[in-house]
């Protein structure tokens, strides 16, 4: 098969052909129809995962069909489309006995525990826990990006901050994630403020649903402060810190309002200094999300069913599987456009 492959961190990946995958015994091997280009697949080619073992081939998000079934997969068949958490649980450990297999301590993870769908192939594991079934009427797009940001964004939103409708929410970062979850917040009925210092991001989040936009390019975080108190005098219900760093975080959860949550999904390229004393003083609750298990994927569907979430529209560009290399190194140097690319792995 072809594949994006590396053999040295930061070195150019390169499209080039491997050995097909084959399953373990509760697993698949699917071949990928789409997989979304993600800044965490840029960390991890960059070498900040220590999960990764050299060769590898990056992709986590993705929507395919199986065309190998391991010999003790039960609820699936060859032929099916399907897409699957990023973070995929082994479905027996007491995480994910307890229903929470987005921290399952025996977790895989395709395109960081081993080779992703970077690929024309790509092998799964524990199908029969991970496996979510998705119709053919549905865009692949926006199928794959159901895998990572769109489902770590609604279980940030939904599961752990339980954001209702009529309640303000506070997205710090408007890149993929970002706007997941303005969309997210959107189609539950929220009131949505953006907060970034692109102008393009910001006119994007106000196309998905952010009724306040709010450009921190050059202002101090005080102003910053300020313009979020002028669209939540008392301060919002829930915020997120979709980019992760110090300050946009410090951003998210001054922003807060007594008793107020923030959900944190951005990662830190080191541990960060947070303002634990509003914390305390506003007994505020800090939220971590770290993707959502296959079972919890219902709610998240039933609003892509019924129209009123459209991941598709976050697609700014399609590429083959040939570009994926010159993507991965635009992004790391900060010179990709912006918006939301996926790979269209079948159409090369």
């Amino acid at each position: 098969m072809r594949a994006v492959w590396f053999d040295e961190f930061s070195a150019r990946p390169v499209l080039r052909d491997v050995p097909d995958p084959v399953p373990s015994p509760r697993g698949v091997v699917v071949r990928v129809e789409a997989t979304g280009l993600c800044r965490s697949d840029v960390h991890g080619w960059l070498g900040h995962d220590d999960g990764i073992s050299l060769p590898h081939v990056p992709g986590h998000e993705l929507v395919g069909t199986i065309t190998v079934l391991g010999d003790d997969v039960h609820r699936f068949r060859v032929g099916d489309r399907v897409t699957t958490p990023f973070v995929c649980a082994c479905g027996h450990c007491p995480e994910c006995v307890s229903g929470n297999g987005q921290v399952c301590r025996n977790q895989t993870q395709p395109g960081f525990t081993h080779w992703g769908s970077f690929a024309d192939l790509v092998a799964l594991h524990d199908a029969d826990t991970n496996l979510i079934p998705v119709p053919a009427s549905l865009d692949a797009g926006a199928a794959a990006l159901l895998g990572c940001r769109f489902a770590t964004s609604y279980r940030g939103l939904v599961h752990q901050a339980h954001l209702v409708a009529g309640e303000s929410l506070v997205v710090v970062g408007c890149g993929g994630v970002g706007l997941s979850a303005i969309m997210i917040g959107a189609a539950l009925g929220a009131d949505v403020v953006a907060v970034d210092i692109d102008a393009t991001a910001l006119r994007r989040a106000a196309r998905f649903g952010a009724t306040t936009t709010i450009d921190s390019s050059g202002l101090t975080r005080a102003a910053v402060l300020e313009a979020v108190r002028g669209a939540a005098p008392s301060g919002a219900h829930v915020s997120v810190d979709a980019l992760g760093r110090e300050e946009t975080a410090a951003v998210g959860i001054l922003s807060l309002r007594p008793r107020g949550r923030h959900v944190q999904i951005g990662l830190f390229p080191s541990d960060p200094v947070i303002p634990m004393g509003t914390v305390i003083g506003k007994e505020l609750a800090v939220l971590g999300s770290h993707g959502m298990p296959a079972q919890d994927y219902p709610g998240l569907l039933d609003l892509v069913a019924a129209g009123e979430l459209r991941p598709q529209e976050l697609i700014e560009r399609r590429i083959p599987l040939e570009e994926v290399p010159d993507a991965l190194l635009a992004m790391a140097d900060d010179r990709s456009a912006g918006g939301v690319t996926v790979v269209d792995v079948t159409s090369c």
